[in-house]
């Protein structure tokens, strides 16, 4: 099972310029290494047979003559090789010579796409020696490596595993390129034959480019340069090779290496499928294109044992390096924004929170000063609730009392332990039994208070729980589950540590930085039961749900992507490998799917909070689910 990935080779061989018998030697040494490696298809640059640099050679008989004796050597060589070949060469047609992508499979010649957008730059005027694509009639035939062949506009090939498209160098910087009528027509890859030369800035353009297009075609887009041999009389070129993925690079080569390349990873087909199905603007440009003289091609493919290669992120919610600080930055401001406009149209004379001195409190309270600040509000209008319980520990107290001391906010403490146990008395409840009625009492008599203080002061309470603790209805009903405002609504729970972190890092109070990097250190827990002897916290969350990194995971590939489990599970295996083994990811996936399902009923009755990134379970926009579906199937697909 290959799990809607497709293996592909991008190769870029040593090249001698005007020898192609040479050139076809390299072009199948690169072939037999992918094809041992599981590649489902192989392509090499532009006019790689002989070397794109070849100019006014290309008019010469003897270098076509050469060419096509290469070409049929390559066919005769690819007879006993399952996997697809797509390599460049100048091919005659009536009088004239195209720049062409030759695919080829099981020693026979499938397809020649000729290029359409010819350079009439200074230093390559391809015009002197080629005609576009568009000059072709469609369905005019030629013979090549001993074949008829029927020329089109454009092919569209589609294998067991994918449909993909090709386009030809210069193409890409067209103004609609080639590929985006290859994409409406059903094209999930597209292969570009490159020989793109070296500039000052040029390869991060390039770069950019090949991004920016697998992105608006969400497609998986495989860009492949010339290398070293190509000629360096005016120009030099640099072995470009990118590999994208609806938006994002998956795969690069050495740029401006001096070696042969092969880059080889995996193309998430299933992926894209997914995004172009919820993507109806895609859906509606597809349905009003009409494409003339393309040809669609059917390749026998039988992938064999599969293996992933690519990395998998095992945080896909956290970015790495500078992007992350950019990442806070933007989700902070998202939260800010979201908050002022609600205290603002709800004329709220005071915001208040419930500080219990862990992350998601403390997130929701960082939010608030920063809106207060903006709002040009005065701090002591912001309440900071502390309300010790029978699990509250003298750590999160203190840090709790330390942090609304340092912001400069009014602080009230509030024991809930006296209402607990007249509840309990008037419930008939044991007080010795720490169940779940003893926890969720706690929960709801801090929201009633929080609610209460709200209209004392005519204010607004700010709801701190997380994407993840919503993903996974770790909340108690009608009590941290509601609020007048969630600003933590839609961050997930391995983001809200690295926000608290960099509001920490860039803070200038020395002893709020201090307080906040102890509350990132602190376990995760609720504190809903005693601590021990010790006071140390004995309800830790991660041991009771789970990792929140593996659901966090989990959470990411199963919304964003519609993943089924067992895609999921082999994913985290590679991500988090060395770290949790298979019977451990399989437990906690197992227990993601059943909570997911049985506690969508917390999810349907959400108050209002800020989306912030591409995963969201607001019941009004992002997420629409019965309260009573079965996860059944999704269990039965980890057996």
């Amino acid at each position: 099972m290959n799990y809607g990935f497709v293996k592909i080779a991008a190769a870029v061989p040593e090249v001698r310029v005007a020898s192609p018998e040479w050139n076809v030697e390299r072009i199948e040494a690169l072939t037999v290494q992918a094809e041992g490696k599981g590649a489902e298809v192989i392509v090499f640059p532009e006019l790689s047979l002989t070397g794109y640099t070849c100019q006014d050679l290309f008019h010469q008989q003897t270098l076509l003559e050469e060419t096509e004796r290469a070409l049929s050597k390559l066919q005769e060589f690819s007879h006993g090789l399952d996997i697809i070949i797509v390599v460049g060469m100048p091919v005659q047609v009536k009088g004239g010579l195209i720049n062409a992508a030759v695919v080829m499979q099981h020693g026979r010649i499938e397809a020649v796409v000729a290029k359409t957008f010819l350079p009439n730059y200074k230093e390559f005027y391809e015009k002197r020696w080629f005609i576009s694509s568009a000059d072709i009639t469609p369905g005019t035939a030629i013979w090549l490596g001993g074949q008829q062949i029927e020329l089109q506009r454009a092919w569209v090939f589609e294998t067991s595993s994918m449909t993909f498209g090709i386009e030809i160098c210069e193409d890409l910087w067209a103004p609609v390129p080639p590929s985006c009528r290859l994409a409406l027509e059903g094209a999930e890859v597209i292969l570009n034959l490159s020989a793109d030369n070296e500039c000052v800035g040029k390869y991060r353009y390039v770069k950019q480019l090949v991004q920016q297009q697998s992105a608006s075609t969400i497609s998986g887009y495989v860009y492949v340069g010339a290398g070293f041999g190509e000629s360096t009389q005016d120009v030099v070129f640099g072995s470009k090779v990118l590999v994208a993925e609806n938006g994002s690079i998956i795969a690069e080569g050495r740029h401006n290496s001096l070696e042969e390349q092969l880059v080889i990873t995996e193309i998430d087909i299933e992926r894209l499928r997914n995004e172009r199905r919820q993507n109806t603007t895609f859906a509606t440009c597809a349905a009003k294109e009409t494409a003339e003289g393309t040809k669609r091609v059917v390749l026998h493919t039988e992938p064999g044992d599969f293996s992933l290669t690519r990395s998998i992120c095992p945080h896909p919610f956290v970015p790495q390096g500078a992007e992350l600080d950019e990442r806070c930055e933007e989700i902070f401001s998202i939260q800010t924004q979201g908050l002022a406009k609600r205290m603002r149209h709800t004329h709220a004379q005071t915001a208040i929170v419930g500080i219990s001195g862990g992350l998601d409190s403390t997130l929701a309270l960082l939010v608030t000063v920063r809106t207060f600040d903006l709002l040009g509000l005065d701090r002591k209008g912001i309440i900071g609730i502390t309300m010790p319980g029978f699990g509250t520990t003298d750590r999160t107290y203190h840090n709790a009392m330390d942090l609304m001391k340092q912001l400069g906010i009014t602080i009230r403490e509030i024991s809930i332990k006296a209402a607990c146990e007249q509840h309990f008395r008037d419930i008939s409840h044991d007080i010795a039994k720490h169940d779940v009625t003893y926890e969720n009492s706690q929960a709801r008599e801090r929201t009633q208070i929080l609610m209460d203080v709200a209209n004392q002061t005519g204010g607004l309470v700010v709801g701190t729980g997380d994407l993840s603790e919503l993903a996974l209805g770790w909340a108690t009903y009608n009590g941290d589950h509601m609020s007048m405002y969630g600003v933590n609504a839609s961050v997930p729970k391995t983001l809200v540590k690295h926000l608290v972190r960099w509001v920490a890092e860039h803070s200038d109070d020395l002893e709020a930085k201090a307080t906040l990097l102890d509350i990132v250190d602190t376990p995760i827990s609720p504190e809903l039961i005693p601590a021990d002897e010790k006071g140390n916290i004995t309800q830790k969350t991660e041991d009771l749900v789970g990792p929140y990194e593996l659901h966090d995971f989990t959470l990411y590939y199963l919304l964003r992507w519609g993943f089924r489990p067992a895609k999921i599970k082999m994913m985290a295996m590679k991500a988090f490998e060395g770290i949790y083994d298979e019977e451990t990811i399989t437990h906690w996936l197992k227990t993601f799917c059943r909570r997911f399902f049985r506690q969508q009923f917390k999810r349907s009755c959400l108050p209002d909070g800020p989306k912030v990134g591409s995963v969201s379970l607001s019941p009004r926009g992002d997420w629409r689910m019965p309260t009573d579906a079965s996860e059944d199937a999704w269990l039965r697909d980890l057996e």
